[in-house]
């Protein structure tokens, strides 16, 4: 497999995982809110159980903004850029594992592959952001050695 085809792969099951995130976020949030709004009766306006619905809600909803910030991060990705040197939007295959780096959405698993997709601000980006192929580099003890960059 080509590395364009490959890194649209791990691009696109990033993506769909991000989605089924958002979702699972967005389905939360209604089901707070329907239940705030048919919890009965208001005895008071201070209803303990009422805010605590509502505070769910609103705590999904920051959750969702923040998981739509992070998929707009992912739209920003040009896949038909070929990278030389590790930066945001490439693939990185080390001697010890592989990963994109985009956004923190964790092990993506293509084929037999496993992937980890990885944001900017992480340590191990930055202990090899610049590099290229055979380049090596060391992290929390390890040495890891450049194999692949596209």
């Amino acid at each position: 497999m080509n590395n364009k085809i490959r890194k649209e792969e791990i691009y696109n099951k990033c993506l769909e995982l991000h989605m089924e995130k958002i979702k699972h976020l967005e389905t939360a949030m209604e089901e707070s809110e329907k239940s705030a709004l048919s919890y009965g009766k208001q005895s008071d306006a201070f209803d303990s159980h009422r805010m605590q619905l509502i505070g769910n809600r609103d705590m999904y909803a920051q959750q969702l903004k923040t998981e739509m910030e992070a998929l707009e991060t992912l739209h920003k990705i040009d896949l038909s850029h070929n990278h030389k040197t590790i930066e945001f939007g490439s693939v990185v295959i080390t001697d010890k594992q592989k990963v994109f780096v985009s956004i923190g959405a964790g092990k993506i698993n293509i084929e037999n592959d496993t992937y980890y997709a990885i944001s900017l601000q992480v340590p191990f980006f930055e202990a090899m952001k610049g590099l290229k192929k055979d380049d090596e580099f060391e992290f929390r003890g390890n040495k890891f050695k450049i194999q692949e960059v596209f």
